[in-house]
């Protein structure tokens, strides 16, 4: 139990008393009355400190130190000629916090940005996305057939934005005028440059990052700012952003008229061959029937019903007349007599050819029903055909009409004087983001004080 509550004691004192002979001493003699067992146990350690004492001054007598008054003069001048590191860094945090957490980093930025930084030049470049009149021309009929209608000429600056920024872009930057070797130069700065082991994601966002794209939106004018470590390079990237930006309109723009011209001729080509079919189908039921006009030979058969039936009612009058005045058998009454009923067979003759229905031939009726639907099925197809002629013609012009040209409204400018970095903004707003970030930790840690 002693030596329990002597480890007790021993834990609730520091180092430097628990080995200092004098406070346990004065200890032992406090706790002679109240607990004379663990009295006895301090005056044992305080027995045991004076003979490690003992034992020292015995060692340091009998063996002297050996260090020359010459060697003590020399420990003693590097002490005060040479700080230590953890001297140094002790300074550094003994610093009062603005300085070390915000004057200090704006130090080293701005040693950065003066001294380090390697300056990047700016081209500029203008140009404009035009296209002719583009007001339809197309047959009201065949443009709602071919679904083709006025251009959608606003959204064109940001197609060529887009391709731009696109991978087919950097790709083709990077064969052309060697993007990418341009920008992992070694005489640019560390942190300015692209470095061999940049995935092709970083080159990416590195493009994106120096290059940029405006697009004006009352005028359409597409801005185009290319950066690089060289004017003469910046320049000639934004030429050939420019010219390949170009291609790329004026090939979107070729395909569309190409795509519309391709459809409007193979919907001609259907109509021509529809036309062709009804000819055809017209002209072997002629040859068939041995027809030139069904309409025609109906109407003249039918004429010659109307004057039989004219001529046998003219000699039923006549019967009837010289009835009156001869007999019946008289030789003039047979022969008219006789002359109607010719007239009669004939008349039965012909009204059998109108709507005869025997195996051998087709009546009138029929034949003229067929042939009238032949003939409104070519007319049709006739009126289609000429339709899609003059809309084809129009179809064509119409296409060319819409084709679109990037205009150059101001050539790449080649710069003499660096334009980044703007050394007195970004220090400046680098103290300014430090300073706000400081006053916020401030204010939060003094807030976490008051609710301790």
């Amino acid at each position: 139990m002693t030596e329990q509550r002597f480890k007790v004691l021993k834990n609730s004192l520091k180092p430097e008393q628990f080995n200092n002979i004098d406070f346990l001493t004065k200890k032992t003699e406090e706790l002679a009355k109240t607990d004379p067992d663990l009295s006895a146990r301090i005056l044992a350690r305080v027995n045991n400190l004076k003979k490690q004492q003992a034992k020292v001054r015995s060692n340091a007598k009998v063996n002297p130190p050996k260090n020359t008054h010459k060697e003590m003069q020399g420990s003693k001048n590097s002490k005060q000629n040479t700080p230590t590191e953890k001297g140094v860094l002790a300074k550094v945090l003994n610093l009062p916090p603005f300085i070390l957490f915000v004057i200090l980093p704006v130090l080293i930025f701005s040693g950065y940005q003066l001294l380090w930084a390697t300056n990047r030049f700016e081209s500029q470049a203008k140009v404009i996305v035009q296209q002719p009149d583009s007001a339809s021309t197309l047959d009201s009929g065949m443009a709602l057939l071919t679904g083709l209608g006025g251009s959608g000429g606003g959204s064109d600056p940001d197609l060529v934005k887009a391709y731009i920024y696109s991978n087919d872009m950097i790709d083709y930057l990077n064969d052309k005028i060697a993007l990418r070797e341009h920008y992992s130069q070694s005489f640019i700065d560390y942190f300015s440059r692209i470095h061999e082991s940049d995935s092709r994601e970083v080159l990416d966002q590195y493009y994106q990052e120096h290059l940029n794209v405006i697009i004006e939106d009352k005028s359409g004018i597409i801005t185009i700012s290319a950066q690089a470590f060289d004017s003469e390079y910046a320049q000639l990237l934004a030429n050939t952003v420019v010219e390949r930006a170009e291609w790329f309109i004026n090939s979107i723009g070729h395909q569309l008229a190409n795509a519309q011209l391709n459809f409007m001729q193979g919907e001609h080509k259907l109509i021509e061959q529809r036309l062709a079919d009804a000819q055809k189908d017209l002209l072997t039921y002629q040859q068939k029937y041995n027809l030139l006009d069904p309409t025609a030979e109906g109407t003249a058969k039918q004429q010659i019903t109307y004057t039989l039936e004219s001529q046998i009612a003219v000699k039923q009058t006549e019967i009837k007349t010289i009835k009156a005045i001869m007999s019946a058998n008289s030789p003039q009454v047979r022969g008219l007599q006789n002359e109607l009923k010719a007239l009669n067979a004939q008349l039965e003759i012909e009204r059998d050819k109108l709507s005869q229905s025997g195996l051998d031939e087709i009546p009138i009726s029929e034949l003229l029903s067929k042939f009238t639907d032949y003939k409104i099925k070519m007319d049709l197809a006739l009126q289609a055909y000429t339709s899609s002629q003059i809309s084809l013609e129009k179809s064509r012009i119409e296409a060319y009409r819409q084709l679109k040209y990037l205009i150059v409204v101001e050539k790449a400018t080649l710069s003499e004087d660096s334009k980044y970095p703007d050394v007195v903004y970004n220090i400046s707003l680098f103290l300014l983001l430090l300073s706000l970030a400081f006053g916020i930790g401030k204010i939060v840690i003094s807030t976490i004080r008051e609710l301790k």
